[in-house]
């Protein structure tokens, strides 16, 4: 038992250190293969904007801190905002935008989409699994009741309220700045896909 909890221990933390970059070999087959349709980028960009939200409302309410890839963290238990509502907004926003131009590009459709989906929701079950572990310790029961109420990546229809546990302010134009990056590559792929629409290549 001690072996597998290591070896899920150190696939977690490898995960966790790589995301940034593992949606780089998928997007590089939906720009080659892409073969966009008119529908296919409305539908695609509309489902990338709504895992933007998600992400724009997560890192506005939960700060840099959504940026480290050396270690799982945080200085707060953020159960507000878009926390209120999923325990990962962040990863379903990923989750969203890569399925999004997925969509947009149908790129060897479905199946590159179908795979992605799979490969996306492995990576970020594992992640999940590090980043709760540490803060089961460092906020136990708070985190605890927070994880009975709030489901993982499937959105509750109220939002989750608990007064007692402090909170970081909502910080917009914070949120902004994280995003920069994020939103440059967003833009940049969607105006690959929109040129490979008027100009197959």
């Amino acid at each position: 038992m001690s072996t597998e909890n290591n070896t899920s221990s150190n696939l977690s933390k490898f995960l966790f250190s790589i995301r940034s970059y593992t949606p780089v070999p998928f997007l590089i087959v939906m720009i080659i293969f892409g073969k966009p349709e008119i529908w296919s980028l409305i539908t695609g960009f509309l489902i990338v904007i709504a895992g933007e939200l998600f992400r724009f409302g997560g890192v506005s309410r939960a700060g840099s801190e959504t940026r480290t890839t050396d270690r799982t963290g945080g200085t707060y238990l953020v159960v507000s905002g878009a926390f209120a509502f999923l325990r990962n907004p962040l990863y379903l926003g990923n989750i969203l935008i890569y399925f999004g131009f997925g969509v947009a590009s149908l790129a060897l459709s479905p199946y590159l989409q179908i795979f992605a989906m799979l490969y996306f929701f492995f990576q970020y079950y594992f992640i999940v699994q590090a980043e709760e572990a540490y803060l089961k310790v460092r906020f136990g029961r708070d985190y605890e009741n927070y994880c009975k109420s709030v489901p993982a990546f499937i959105p509750r229809l109220t939002p989750y309220k608990n007064p007692g546990i402090e909170q970081p302010g909502y910080n917009p134009a914070a949120g902004l700045r994280s995003e920069k990056r994020t939103l440059q590559a967003i833009i940049l792929v969607a105006i690959i896909l929109i040129v490979k629409y008027f100009y197959p290549f």
